[in-house]
């Protein structure tokens, strides 16, 4: 079993993530990859160097796990994508690696020495791992609301004795589906007294339509993700009436992780404020919500 404190970890559990044996569409969990992705990326505000991309630099931060900043002769300081190698006494990395074409780096540079590394969690790890798992679920609770709401436009179940009365039906609901003024019956669907030979099953509606259901759910799972990222949410899933402590609960458990990013990530500045006289800050966007659970966020600048 990978030990957490090594950033081997990381590899071994961060990249993958399948929250059920159902395989959802394809283009619904990508269309809330990118939104959840987004959403936890807007939790901080950043103060870059201008000769920085600030989407490289959060992209790369968020999605890879880390992005290491190095002083170059052609670019000067800039972030960097990169790999970790080696090993140190408390078994954390020891040097970078950073495969650009662009530059012309001879050795791999040694973390703290040469270079300092932004990383997005202790163990290195991404945050991917939980906009994976989120968006898995909300694209399989949007396409079972789809799929109900589509169910829900028709409310008979017809029974027939052979194939040829059944694709009659079929082109028929096909017709009604399309929102077509006119739909003609096939002559096969009538019995010989001109009566319309096809049985049917009236079902209940109001039982079977969940959508109402499955629209909190998906609300409940975007709160879920909003709270472990650090952005205050409606905590829909609580009861109406609520304690105060029951509140600031929430409020912790909100910004607990949060704060455990935005903790490494000043560090990670101030260290390069030291190592190379770049001022970077970053804290939170909505400042005043989280001061008000956390005592020991301050400015971020250095």
């Amino acid at each position: 079993m990978d030990i957490p404190f090594s950033y081997d970890y990381s590899n071994a559990v961060g990249s993958t993530c399948n929250p059920s044996g159902v395989v959802t569409d394809v283009k619904s969990a990508k269309f809330y990859r990118r939104y959840l992705l987004q959403k936890a990326m807007s939790v901080f505000k950043w103060d870059l160097p201008e000769n920085w991309s600030k989407d490289y630099f959060l992209y790369t931060l968020y999605c890879t796990g880390r992005v290491a900043v190095i002083n170059t002769k052609k670019y000067g300081v800039i972030p960097q994508q990169c790999g970790l190698a080696g090993y140190n006494v408390f078994y954390q990395p020891r040097e970078v690696v950073i495969a650009n074409p662009l530059l012309r780096i001879p050795k791999n540079p040694v973390i703290d020495v040469d270079c300092v590394v932004f990383k997005m969690e202790p163990d290195y790890g991404s945050v991917m791992d939980l906009v994976n798992y989120y968006a898995q679920m909300m694209a399989l609770v949007s396409e079972t609301m789809a799929v109900n709401v589509i169910n829900s436009k028709l409310s008979y179940v017809f029974a027939v004795d052979n194939q040829q009365s059944a694709e009659a039906i079929k082109k028929a609901g096909d017709n009604l589906m399309s929102g077509k003024p006119f739909v003609v019956l096939d002559k096969k669907l009538f019995r010989d007294d001109g009566k319309v030979g096809m049985p049917f099953m009236e079902n209940n509606l109001r039982n079977s339509y969940i959508a109402n259901d499955l629209q909190i759910t998906l609300d409940n799972l975007e709160n879920s993700f909003a709270q472990d990222i650090g952005l205050p949410n409606a905590n829909t899933d609580k009861k109406e009436r609520m304690i105060t402590d029951e509140v600031n609960a929430n409020k912790l458990e909100t910004f607990s992780r949060a704060d455990m990013w935005l903790d490494g990530w000043k560090d990670s500045c101030r260290k390069i404020y030291d190592m190379f006289g770049a001022e970077i800050s970053v804290d939170w966007r909505n400042g005043g919500d989280a001061n008000e659970t956390s005592d020991n966020v301050d400015s971020g600048s250095v």
